[in-house]
């Protein structure tokens, strides 16, 4: 069959294209940025790639027309508190006209579970993408899911970040709140499953694990899966603002989808009973089990899709080809260079900067800068990296962003995704047996120079003592 994927470089596109490819389907996959996307880790010969926006009808051209079947994998949860659910409306009603143009038979689209008479933000807008998605030119089948498990979820994340740093928690009530977990492996059974499927035509599913919990029974699940015991208390008097702001500063969340997590987690999410996964011959995983396999991901090195991979940086939207070109005019430039004996070495050092590798030199200061940028409601260093020497371009490296990762042409230009008075960019490459180590700063107005000049006796101790760290 002939495939449009959706959301290909989200948490589950990136996922389900592996799958579709190892069935062999032909898959047209849909990214707003190219240079987002690395079609070398995947099968080339039944894959193609194109650039749309489903935000600019002007980008909706280059939709093939001979689609079987499409999956509508977007959201826009992590990028917005306020305006989210506009933007999911003007999205999935431009996609759904595109579609309708073509000879797609079925719309698969993945929801989340709105059973609650009083549903967030968030799972509100859910549901009327599900309506705005209905038509009578091809078949919608709708999957609501629960809470998803998997390596690099991220519920799954959130919740590891919370026990593995906490051995005490004083948490809000909404921990009470009772949930259905699924793994992500399951979730991913059940979208290959429905494809072209009959019974699930113009129908939704509520999708979930065999148990029912509390946030809190995961946690404390969680850590036994761990060995490890920790204590939680929960008390009524954390608000959602400071609810979300617990989240923030103590797990790798962002704050805006700390925002809209928190608003959701104050609603159930129980799956209305129905016989799919019987139908689909689906063997729903455990709660622990979904854990247990997470962590064999995360231990083998494993781990195909991040919730860190969307992209949070506005500027970043413009597209990576916008940036790789650094700019040199108004700039500030802090260069130096190194002599490299060993390419390969030192080369191998840069592809694994950052994340639990460190930044090889002056780490408590990384730290520190990491911390400040929490403070002011940044990223933070928290995301750390998803492979300990793998990366690719969009990847998210600590409060960077991968532009371009390029080990034959011994580059690897990164760009600042903190909150600064100003733009900036790192870049590290090997020519003619030296190491050139950039740091590229473009200042906003008064304030971005005051900065620059600020941080400079810093620059002179980190970037001096990592370059020497790199090439030794």
């Amino acid at each position: 069959m002939k495939i449009l994927l959706t959301g290909t470089t989200g948490y589950i596109g990136k996922r389900l294209l592996y799958e579709l490819l190892e069935k062999g389907h032909e898959v047209v996959c849909c990214v707003r940025d190219k240079k987002r996307f690395d079609a070398g880790q995947y099968n080339e010969g039944k894959l193609e790639v194109i650039e749309v926006d489903f935000l600019l009808e002007s980008t909706l051209k280059v939709i093939p027309e001979d689609i079987d079947v499409a999956f509508y994998l977007i959201h826009s949860m992590s990028t917005s508190i306020d305006e989210f659910d506009k933007l999911e409306e003007k999205t999935a009603r431009n996609f759904k006209e595109s579609l309708e143009s073509t000879d797609v038979q079925q719309v698969i689209y993945l929801s989340g579970i709105s059973n609650d008479d009083q549903l967030s933000k968030h799972l509100s807008s859910r549901r009327h993408v599900e309506q705005v998605l209905q038509s009578n030119k091809y078949h919608l089948t709708t999957l609501r899911a629960g809470i998803i498990i998997g390596s690099g979820s991220a519920s799954f994340e959130i919740m590891r970040d919370l026990v593995e740093k906490l051995p005490v928690m004083v948490a809000p009530r909404w921990l009470e709140t009772r949930s259905q977990p699924i793994s992500v492996r399951n979730v991913l059974e059940f979208l290959m499953g429905v494809m072209h499927y009959a019974p699930s035509y113009d129908t939704s599913f509520d999708i979930g694990g065999p148990e029912i919990l509390t946030y809190k029974e995961m946690l404390l699940r969680f850590a036994q899966v761990r060995k490890l015991k920790r204590y939680i208390f929960t008390v009524p008097v954390m608000t959602p603002k400071l609810s979300s702001y617990w989240l923030y500063f103590v797990t790798s969340t962002s704050y805006k989808l700390a925002v809209n997590l928190v608003d959701s987690m104050k609603v159930e999410v129980i799956c209305e009973q129905n016989s799919l996964a019987d139908q689909l011959g689906i063997k729903l995983l455990t709660y622990e089990e979904a854990v247990g396999v997470a962590f064999e991901r995360i231990v083998m090195k494993s781990v195909v899709s991040s919730w860190k991979d969307a992209q949070s940086s506005d500027v970043l939207s413009r597209g990576i080809s916008k940036l790789v070109e650094v700019p040199s005019f108004g700039c500030f430039v802090d260069k130096r260079t190194s002599k490299v004996n060993d390419d390969e070495k030192t080369l191998n050092r840069i592809w694994a900067i950052g994340g639990e590798n460190g930044w090889y030199y002056a780490n408590g200061l990384w730290a520190i800068r990491g911390f400040l940028d929490k403070l002011v409601g940044g990223v933070g260093l928290r995301r750390g990296r998803k492979h300990p020497w793998e990366i690719s371009a969009g990847d998210a490296l600590d409060f960077w962003r991968v532009l371009l990762a390029d080990k034959e042409d011994k580059r690897l230009l990164l760009y600042a995704e903190m909150k600064l008075p100003g733009e900036a960019w790192l870049e590290f490459k090997i020519r003619n047996g030296l190491l050139i180590q950039t740091a590229t700063f473009r200042p906003l107005g008064v304030f971005g120079r005051l900065y620059w000049y600020g941080v400079l006796p810093f620059h002179g101790v980190i970037f001096n003592g990592m370059i020497r760290k790199l090439t030794e």
